[in-house]
């Protein structure tokens, strides 16, 4: 295959794999989850505030709710940091966190803890 087929061909299979993967509304799914790199002091923090001042729904995570489980810092911040994140990604709020967090499209809800996802 000759580099004047091949450019030709990669464009129309890139625009495919955009155009598949990108919803009618022009948006992608995405998810604010925490960064499996941040500290668990750092990301208790930041879980405080999101549950406290930054208004995220912080409920599913609470003892003998569906997204408990598991008990870690880690799985709760990134439930809560979703919760706040698309909450208020509309109003120009953003998945960072101090740098705690992380954006990503691979839905990260789990057995019967469904994560928030709102256009």
């Amino acid at each position: 295959m000759t580099m004047s087929s091949f450019l030709p061909r990669f464009l129309l299979v890139l625009l495919f794999v955009i155009t598949i993967s990108q919803k009618s509304d022009g948006q992608f799914d995405q998810w604010c989850i925490a960064d499996e790199q941040t500290p668990n002091e750092v990301l208790q923090e930041a879980l405080d505030w999101a549950c406290g001042r930054g208004g995220a729904d912080c409920t599913k995570i609470q003892v003998n709710q569906p997204c408990y489980s598991p008990n870690t810092v880690k799985d709760h911040a990134s439930y809560a940091f979703n919760s706040y994140y698309q909450k208020f990604k509309n109003k120009g709020a953003t998945c960072y966190f101090n740098a705690a967090a992380m954006v990503t499209d691979l839905d990260p809800s789990h057995n019967g803890c469904k994560f928030e996802l709102f256009h």
